[in-house]
């Protein structure tokens, strides 16, 4: 059993050994059979897929080109009616160039018959003067004085008669702005200058001129204080506008703006900022001519082109009336003989004595006395230890550490000192004073004028039956006002005119 068991396992053993070949036969031929039709089918996917992608192609670029055709199109549409547009204008502007060649046609044509009248208006206006002035055996200048002396006449009371309505209503308002002037100049200035003037008149043609410096909603007087820094003072004196500022070299250059201004009759802020750098220009020009002739009269070789600018400013600088740039030549002439003398260093002294009061041309905001400042502004443009010194101490402000440094003090206390130096000579005070006198006579119905107390009061005697208490008033006033434009002097001209009772009015 055992054996038929053994022998059973064998013949199962080699059956299995002879089924396997072609099992495994007919397996691989079954796995060829469907990787074949694998491959047929992933053929067909793929011929399928190229296909479909073929068509989507082809789909999508017939619709690129559809909407391409359609933004063509639309903006050939766009086009078309921008070019509409365009001609309309064109014709538009064609329509409007032909009125404006009428137009202008036309005002050549009524410029042309208005130049043609204006001539025709212009002989019949010579004839008739010619006419009128046969009949009256007058010459044009005497007719015209005729006329204004006429007109004087007339209307001289009703002047003076609101004259003093106007000087009543505003006098109080006057005094209480005088008063605040007077203090805020004095605490700006009284550190250096008490004497200084602070104000110029300008002349004008005539009181339309201050309309045009005013200009349209002030535009013109707002640009020009702007520019210059200078404030215009326009009120009821007529032809006479007042230029006011406390620096006195932007007061000089304001002034000539002005001045070249009203003398050229163009006024607007264009020509304002013309006529400023212009008139800068001739002021800045002369400053430095100033500052070079000081040099040349204390002889001194040469200076920093800074200081010599400097040195011209101080001609628009007065102390207690005394002219800076003058005191500060005088100080070195003084001072150069009085070394000379003491067998000190004359060229320093030159130098330091001449550069002594160079703070006073600086502008008055910065900070310290004008000797410190002086100093500094000398140490800066290259000057030596001895001339700053000479410049710092000349009013004890600083330790004196040359003998030439004491001289220079002592020199500028003579200069300031002397007889003479802050007030008149005897013949500018006694041509002065003849001046006053002339003014006053020169109006009519005056019999006689004085200036007494120096100069400061000016007596107007006049004929009591032709000048009455009105009259008086307006003849005070324009008295002073004619010697505020006709003279320069110190301090305050008190006129008096004397009828049966007395009329002040104060030029100041």
């Amino acid at each position: 059993m055992i054996i038929g068991i053994f022998i059973g396992l064998i013949i199962g053993t080699a059956i299995t050994f002879i089924a396997i070949p072609i099992v495994t036969k007919r397996v691989k031929n079954r796995l060829e059979e469907q990787l074949k039709a694998a491959r047929q089918d992933a053929e067909s996917i793929k011929k399928r897929a190229l296909e479909e992608a073929e068509h989507l192609r082809k789909k999508a670029l017939i619709e690129g080109r559809e909407e391409l055709h359609k933004f063509r199109e639309e903006m050939e549409r766009e086009l078309r009616k921008e070019r509409e547009e365009l001609k309309q204008w064109d014709e538009r502007l064609s329509r409007k160039e032909d009125n404006l060649d009428r137009k202008e046609e036309v005002l050549e044509k009524m410029k042309f018959e208005l130049e043609s009248k204006r001539e025709e208006i212009k002989n019949l206006k010579e004839a008739a003067e010619k006419k009128l002035y046969e009949l009256s055996e007058l010459t044009p200048e005497e007719a015209r004085e005729l006329v204004i002396k006429r007109a004087e006449e007339i209307y001289e009371y009703e002047i003076a008669q609101r004259f003093k309505q106007i000087k009543d209503q505003y006098e109080e308002e006057a005094m209480k702005h005088a008063k605040w002037v007077i203090v805020n100049a004095v605490q700006r200035y009284a550190a250096d200058v008490t004497g200084d003037i602070t104000v110029s008149t300008v002349s004008l043609p005539s009181d339309e001129m201050k309309g045009r410096i005013i200009g349209r909603e002030g535009r013109n007087i707002r640009a020009f204080e702007k520019l210059t820094g200078a404030d215009l003072i326009i009120d009821d004196t007529p032809e006479i506008v007042v230029v006011s500022c406390f620096n006195p070299l932007r007061r000089a250059v304001a002034k000539l703006t002005l001045e070249r201004l009203v003398e050229d009759g163009r006024i607007h802020p264009a020509r304002i900022e013309e006529m400023y750098e212009k008139a800068k220009k001739a002021v800045y020009l002369e400053v430095k001519e100033a500052g070079q002739e000081a040099l040349m009269k204390v002889g001194i070789p040469s200076m920093h082109p800074e200081l010599v600018k400097l040195l011209g400013r101080l001609k628009y600088r007065t102390s207690y009336g005394q002219n800076v740039l003058e005191h500060s030549i005088e100080v070195a002439q003084i001072a150069t003989l009085m070394a000379a003398e003491l067998g000190l260093n004359v060229d320093k002294v030159k130098r330091g004595a001449l550069l002594h009061d160079l703070g006073k041309a600086v502008d008055h905001e910065l900070e310290g006395s004008h000797a410190i400042i002086g100093g500094e502004i000398a140490k800066r443009y290259g000057e030596k230890a001895d001339i700053v010194n000479m410049i710092q101490y000349h009013h004890g402000e600083t330790e004196a550490t040359s003998p030439e440094s004491v001289l220079i003090a002592a020199a500028d206390a003579i200069s300031a000192a002397r007889p003479g130096a802050r007030r008149e000579s005897l013949d500018m005070y006694i041509k002065r004073l003849e001046k006053l006198e002339e003014i006053a006579t020169s109006f009519s119905h005056v019999e006689k004028a004085y200036a007494i107390q120096a100069g400061r009061e000016l007596r107007v005697i006049v004929e009591p039956d032709k000048v009455d208490d009105l009259l008086a008033e307006k003849l005070a006033a324009d008295i002073a006002r004619k010697i505020e434009e006709e003279m320069e002097y110190p301090g305050v001209v008190k006129v008096t005119v004397i009828r049966e009772r007395r009329s002040v009015a104060y030029a100041s």
